[in-house]
C-alpha cells in the first residue's frame, strides 16, 4: 500500500477520534502530527513536531529526517509557549513589537511555528510546535495537523 494512502487513512481515521474525544491524548497526538507529516510530505519538507497538553507537557513528537536534536528542542519551546500564552508564537512576535520587554516575559517565543490547539467549543487543549522550515512554513504545517485532526488553531 502507497505511504501517503497509509497517511491519509490514519489521519482519517485519527480525526474522527479526536473529535469524538475532544481531549489531546496520546491517539489525538498522533493525529495532530500524521496531519503535519502528510503536509510536509506533499511539500517535500521536513520538520520536527511537537505536542503538547494545556500544562505543556509533551504528548507526543516526531523529529523527521534530516533535522537536528536542536530544531526538534525549538519545536518542543514553541509549543510550550503557545500551551502557556494560548496563542500563536506569530501572535507573539506581533505582540512583541508593540509591547516593550514581552519579549523577555516567561515562555515566549517569537518565531512562527506554536499554535494552541482548541475543541470545536473553544476549549483550549494544548499546542503544537513545528521547526525545521521557514517560520511561515513551520506555522502551516502545524496548522494543517491541528485541522486534519479534527481540531482547530483559533478558539472561535
Amino acid at each position: 500500500m502507497r505511504a501517503d494512502l497509509v497517511v491519509a487513512l490514519f489521519v482519517a481515521a485519527s480525526s474522527a477520534a479526536a473529535q469524538a474525544s475532544a481531549k489531546l491524548d496520546a491517539h489525538a497526538a498522533q493525529a495532530i502530527i500524521a496531519g503535519c507529516v502528510a503536509h510536509s510530505t506533499a511539500k517535500k519538507q521536513s520538520h520536527a513536531i511537537a505536542v503538547v497538553d494545556s500544562g505543556g507537557h509533551v504528548v507526543a513528537a516526531l523529529r523527521m529526517d534530516g533535522n537536528g536534536s536542536g530544531i526538534m528542542d525549538f519545536s518542543v519551546a514553541k509549543a510550550k509557549a503557545a500551551a502557556a500564552w494560548g496563542f500563536s508564537t506569530e501572535q507573539m512576535l506581533q505582540s512583541s513589537r508593540g509591547t516593550p520587554g514581552f519579549s523577555e516575559a516567561p515562555n515566549v517565543v517569537i518565531v512562527p511555528g506554536g499554535i494552541p490547539v482548541f475543541d470545536a467549543e473553544g476549549s483550549r487543549l494544548g499546542a503544537v510546535g513545528v521547526s525545521g522550515e521557514a517560520p511561515p512554513d513551520d506555522a502551516a504545517c502545524a496548522e494543517a495537523g491541528i485541522r486534519a485532526a479534527g481540531f482547530r488553531p483559533t478558539r472561535g
